[in-house]
């Protein structure tokens, strides 16, 4: 297996960054702090050779924001508390327009948004989770022009979402499963069928995950301090090795989308292991020699 590694970038050490994701209309990288409700942009900078991330602006949401992505228009579409918001370009978070919301059940579980990632029709699916944790509390969704729908529950912790190369592929995670799950996903209507099991991890838990263009799923695993890349058959073949046990998510960045951007956190991460990981809660780059897929920008309307 090919072994890989990380270095750290510029941005100071977060507690929960998760949702790497490069727009390429502004050239920009933009992810998020889930916990202290952050959304940061970045910039990609190459000099003698090494790649950074250099922030360059952040909105702060007074709750938990798990995601957030690049819309065709302009704007930004964010996973905050348990609603998809739609953000116009340097409007602060208090004029978000909110766009859905599921309905959750009045059990009195606290939830919130988790991961979400854009289909290659500009669909969003984006899952929800107990805030606590407990099992089966959350859900899969998809937001499209006709509303909300829900694809798969119960789900426990919702995680990494990619596509094959054709699109015909959805590999997602629910993390306390230890599985990576692929279902056959119709890219004409966003149906899904066929779910069945990828990938199961010997250690640690499946978090955020992304698809390069040979087809090959980059997984981020919680706990595990790796990213590590399936072959589309499901075997391994390349793990990159992080100084920090809590790595999150991952995606391809740049112009050329040969950067690999890894994020990580120090959420729940016990005060010994603080101590012995100087850099968790950073973001960390790698070139791995392979290039990863455009991300789709949402397909919203005015």
């Amino acid at each position: 297996m090919l072994q890989l590694s990380a270095v750290p970038c510029a941005p100071a050490p977060g507690r929960l960054p998760e949702g790497p994701v490069w727009d390429a209309a502004r050239r920009e990288l933009l992810w998020v702090d889930i916990t202290e409700g952050l959304v940061h942009r970045a910039a990609l900078t190459r000099e003698d050779g090494r790649t950074d991330v250099v922030p360059t602006a952040s909105l702060r949401f007074g709750r938990p924001v798990g995601a957030a992505v690049p819309c065709a228009s302009g704007a930004l579409l964010v996973a905050a508390g348990t609603a998809f918001v739609r953000l116009e370009d340097g409007r602060p978070p208090a004029e978000a327009v909110e766009l859905a919301a599921p309905v959750l059940p009045d059990d009195g579980v606290e939830r919130r948004m988790n991961d979400a990632s854009v289909d290659p029709a500009g669909r969003l699916l984006g899952g929800t989770m107990a805030i606590d944790e407990r099992p089966g509390a959350g859900a899969l969704y998809r937001l499209d022009a006709e509303g909300l729908t829900t694809l798969v529950e119960p789900v426990t912790i919702s995680n990494g979402l990619g596509w094959s190369p054709d699109g015909t592929l959805l590999y997602y995670a629910d993390s306390p499963t230890r599985r990576v799950d692929v279902f056959d996903y119709d890219p004409a209507t966003g149906a899904l069928s066929g779910r069945r099991p990828f990938a199961v991890l010997d250690s640690g838990h499946p978090d955020g995950l992304t698809v390069d263009a040979e087809g090959n799923v980059w997984v981020a695993v919680w706990g595990g301090g790796e990213v590590l890349a399936l072959t589309p058959a499901g075997v391994p073949h390349a793990r990159v090795e992080l100084p920090a046990s809590h790595v999150t998510s991952c995606a391809f960045a740049g112009p050329d989308l040969d950067v690999l951007v890894i994020t990580t956190a120090t959420h729940h991460l016990p005060e010994e292991r603080r101590r012995a990981e100087p850099d968790a809660g950073r973001l960390f780059v790698c070139r791995p020699g392979v290039t990863g897929l455009p991300a789709t920008p949402y397909a919203d309307r005015h």
